[in-house]
């Protein structure tokens, strides 16, 4: 795993080329993604690449920069750097060879990539089994190639200036020129927790999403191409036999794959199925597994006891990692740094220890990230069921009970049953995490006028879906926005921050063709309080019985404890201290938290979504926490003009 920074600078705006000791800045900010080498160049014409590597394939060759044909008359072609594994880079490099006759100098899977785009072009970007982003620069056409693997495991910012474009891993390496924040990006991130993908809070830099390409050419406008979109197409009838045996096969054969490796490889592991199986697969190939886990010093917020009951019946050690208050408050803002843009998710917090500890034995991991969006594995998914005997009545008759859930005080109870009820999906439902709705959002940012709902960002999803049942419907929906714009996000940057390559076998070409054919019923069948039920039935016999029906847990995370005692304290000091007031109505902020602590209500995701906030603000736009974290190479944010 590694981290890149990539400038193309217009033929005519020579004199704008960044210096190639500028560069190296900017790849130092990488490089805990990529600490066991540094290299840079600068080709004729303006094309700089900087790359932090992480060896974990080929480890004494495979450098990169790498160059494409290291041989013969097209010698130097391509300039390639990339982020990711190629899980079968065996197979196309001995494909390649057979078709086409290419020579590899090196025995990694960086050349089998850039040797990819030299003799496929981007139609080859759809044999690749694998997490990737990369940057290629054609020097015969004159064109920059740069693109992400169809799920978004692996991150790419980019900007476009008036001297070229910039790209890289993490936008705190990208110049940032524009001063204003993005309001719309904020919008969604108070509703959604994190912010969407293609957004950053910056205006200026934007990510590049998943399952895209882009083509620059000097003097010309970049081109954004959504290469592969990852489609769920139900197979009405499908055996749960054949169903079954599909997925356990698939899943069998990813973990297998994803074990490629010349450097000690763990996995992590939490009470669920969906790491079970992913170790329990791995073990058949490596019988002395080391596996991961954490928890807190909180009774009845530590999954580490489950995990251990799982190793020992696996055969596997277990090392577990436990987590205090105290660790939150020393480590939150490098977390927050670590993130670029803010995430919300309390489940990062554990994930960063974590792999801090695991950090320290291996240098890759396997996860279990993609399962709940695959096989429907979140209880919201059960939600059109609940929702059903109003679904089917006549329009006049759910717009009249519309009208008396509008007119229940609040808190009686079905008052928001029918209000859910009585809305269409796309209106309902725009992700896992629901965080400040329209009214709450205007006490917090309504004077800096509301840009686009949720409905803005979702709407292609649902067009895209529009042939599809409820609830795969949402699954899909996720599977646009909050898999990489959250999931992905936070697992990405908590293992980089040290050094550490995950992988998540669920995220796969083969899995998720053995996911997608499953009709509703085998995912949530009717009448039975379960999730994702084909794969808990495929994997019956592979993962401990006592796993199979286990609720899911997630790395539960004493927030709402936390925000009653010292960490309570530490937030109302940064929410009075913080330079987000001309942003956020820090009064409302302080209004949350005081019910909180008072118990009068829970308030705890709001208040971590506020504080994760005014950290970013501390440490991007303030820079508060400058002596313990390297500063970033952008210009400070401010608020926009009207």
């Amino acid at each position: 795993m590694c981290g890149f920074v990539v400038h193309a600078a217009c033929l005519a705006a020579s004199a704008q080329e960044p210096a190639a000791c500028d560069l190296t800045s900017r790849v130092r900010l990488l490089d805990h993604r990529g600490p066991d080498d540094l290299q840079t160049a600068c080709l004729p014409g303006g094309i700089c690449f900087g790359f932090a590597r992480l060896a974990i394939i080929d480890r004494a060759g495979s450098a990169q920069p790498l160059t494409y044909p290291a041989s013969g008359p097209q010698a130097g072609r391509w300039t390639l750097v990339y982020n990711g594994e190629l899980y079968n880079y065996r197979e196309l490099r001995e494909e390649l060879g057979r078709e086409h006759g290419a020579v590899f100098a090196t025995d990694g899977d960086a050349e089998v990539f850039a040797a990819v785009l030299n003799f496929w072009g981007p139609e080859g970007l759809h044999r690749l089994r694998g997490m990737f982003a990369y940057a290629a620069w054609d020097s015969h056409e004159k064109v920059l190639h740069a693109g992400r693997d169809p799920f978004g495991i692996k991150p790419l910012y980019y900007q476009v200036t008036s001297g070229g474009v910039w790209l890289a891993s993490e936008g705190k390496a990208l110049p940032g020129t524009d001063d204003r924040l993005d309001i719309e990006a904020l919008s969604y991130y108070l509703t959604m927790q994190y912010v969407p993908e293609p957004y950053t809070l910056d205006m200026s830099v934007r990510r590049l999403g998943a399952g895209s390409r882009l083509v620059w050419r000097p003097g010309a406008q970049m081109e954004v191409i959504r290469y592969n979109r990852p489609a769920f197409r139900p197979q009405p009838g499908l055996a749960l036999e054949q169903a079954t045996r599909r997925i356990r096969d698939a899943l069998r054969d990813s973990v297998r794959a994803h074990l490629v490796a010349d450097v000690p490889v763990g996995a992590f592991l939490s009470s669920g199925i969906d790491s079970a199986a992913v170790v329990a697969f791995a073990r058949e190939h490596h019988s002395d597994l080391t596996v991961f886990s954490a928890g807190f010093d909180i009774s009845g917020y530590s999954e580490i006891e489950l995990a251990e009951q799982t190793a020992r019946h696996l055969g596997v050690r277990l090392v577990p990692t436990v987590v205090t208050e105290q660790d939150v408050l020393r480590e939150l803002p490098r977390i927050i740094w670590h993130l670029d843009d803010p995430v919300a998710d309390p489940a990062l917090v554990p994930l960063y220890f974590l792999a801090r500890n695991a950090s320290r034995q291996v240098k890759v991991v396997l996860s279990g990230e993609g399962a709940d969006e695959l096989f429907a594995g979140y209880r919201i998914y059960r939600e059109p069921f609940a929702l059903a005997p109003v679904r089917r009545l006549p329009p006049y008759l759910q717009s009249g009970l519309r009208r008396l859930s509008a007119a229940m005080p609040e808190g009686v109870r079905g008052k928001s049953y029918l209000n859910r009820a009585t809305t269409p999906i796309e209106a309902r439902y725009y992700g896992n995490a629901r965080i400040f709705d329209d009214e709450q959002k205007a006490a917090l940012i309504g004077h800096l006028g509301l840009p686009a709902s949720h409905r803005a960002l979702t709407a292609a999803a649902y067009a895209e879906a529009a042939d599809l049942d409820d609830a795969t419907t949402m699954q899909y929906v996720d599977l646009q926005t909050w898999l990489p714009g959250d999931i992905l996000t936070k697992a990405d940057r908590m293992t980089m921050a040290h050094s550490l390559e995950l992988r998540v076998p669920f995220l796969d070409q083969h899995v998720f063709a053995a996911a997608a054919c499953l009709p509703p019923e085998l995912k949530l069948p009717p009448g039975r309080a379960v999730t994702k039920y084909a794969l808990r039935q495929a994997l019956r016999h592979v993962v401990p019985p006592f796993v199979v029906d286990r609720p899911k847990l997630g790395f539960p995370t004493p927030t709402a404890h936390w925000l009653r005692g010292e960490l309570g304290e530490w937030t109302r000091e940064i929410f009075d201290s913080s330079g987000a007031g001309e942003l956020l109505n820090l009064d409302y902020a302080r209004r949350l938290l005081a019910a909180h602590r008072r118990r009068d209500a829970d308030h705890a995701r709001r208040l971590w979504t506020l504080l994760t906030f005014c950290l970013w603000h501390a440490v991007f736009v303030e820079n508060r926490f400058g002596e313990s974290i390297p500063p970033r190479s952008q210009e400070s944010l401010h608020l926009p003009t009207h």
